[in-house]
């Protein structure tokens, strides 16, 4: 049986014209290169080169040879290279930073798509808003982030993959839900400890200041469940992302409306990353972009 050794060592000689160049491009003795290239004569059963002089000419069944043979090595080198890059994802830990809401878009749907497909990855999920994620991931502390844009500097790499919509959310359906009557409604409003920083509250800020408005909510809460259960009673109105609400959907009591916004507000979602990025990390990004992708389409039906 032909031997990759024997085919590598066919393929220098073919390439250099001479067993002694071969041997040195190879870092082999020179007998070494001729009695590999004999053998693996002996078991094709044919003459691969003439030799003459110093050198060697190629036959035509050497030039037959020549194709099938790179062909093969190229082949067992990229086996080693996609073996190589899983052997890394399997023994690797993937910190990943994530939006406060992420949970309710990803949380443990990616933690399981990841350990079904490589059971030897560790997963950290970090952060509570983009702001402090960002933060990371520019100092170096994290490879890359889910997060809400825009991103704020320069130097990482945005790859936007979910664009989501704001609405309000009460007891009672509304029509379109305008910045004035926002303004005049008792809100409940998640993200109490990022408030300055969080992309929603500053949208939100924004529309109702350009309407003549001050956003003033009645109560503040941490976690966006916590709200929608304190508007579920009736003591106030709040506003949710559509996927967060979709997530929720057999969760929440059927006493809850939402209404979109007039001018609606949107948010996107998106990779973001620095300049180098691990396999491992490359691979929970992946199936990341895929979950996300798949809620944006089902929250669009």
């Amino acid at each position: 049986m032909a031997t990759l050794h024997q085919l590598r060592c066919f393929l220098a000689t073919l390439e250099h014209g001479s067993f002694t160049a071969a041997a040195v491009a190879l870092g082999y003795a020179q007998p070494s290169i001729s009695e590999q290239v004999r053998l693996l004569e002996q078991h094709l059963q044919v003459t691969l080169f003439l030799r003459v002089g110093r050198g060697v000419v190629p036959t035509e069944a050497a030039l037959a040879l020549r194709p099938h043979a790179a062909t093969a090595l190229a082949a067992v080198e990229e086996a080693g290279r996609a073996v190589a890059a899983v052997r890394e994802v399997l023994t690797g830990t993937v910190r990943l930073g994530l939006f406060g809401t992420a949970r309710f878009y990803l949380g443990a749907d990616l933690v399981a798509d990841v350990l079904e497909r490589h059971p030897g990855v560790r997963v950290q999920l970090i952060g509570q808003n983009s702001a402090e994620v960002l933060d990371h991931v520019r100092r170096g502390r994290l490879e890359a982030a889910v997060s809400a844009v825009p991103v704020p500097g320069e130097g990482l790499s945005v790859t936007p993959v979910m664009r989501d919509e704001l609405v309000y959310v009460s007891t009672e359906a509304r029509d379109p839900v305008t910045p004035a009557y926002l303004a005049s409604q008792p809100l409940v409003l998640p993200h109490v400890s990022w408030r300055e920083e969080d992309t929603t509250r500053r949208a939100l800020t924004r529309a109702v200041q350009a309407a003549g408005h001050v956003l003033r909510p009645r109560v503040e809460v941490e976690d966006p469940e916590t709200a929608l259960e304190i508007v579920a009673r009736g003591l106030a109105a709040t506003v949710s992302w559509r996927g967060v609400l979709h997530r929720l959907a057999d969760r929440l009591p059927d006493t809850l409306r939402w209404s979109p916004l007039d001018p609606p507000l949107h948010d996107t979602f998106a990779i973001v990353h620095g300049p180098t990025l691990s396999p491992s990390t490359r691979m929970v990004l992946e199936l990341a972009s895929a979950r996300l992708r798949a809620l944006e389409a089902q929250v669009r039906r």
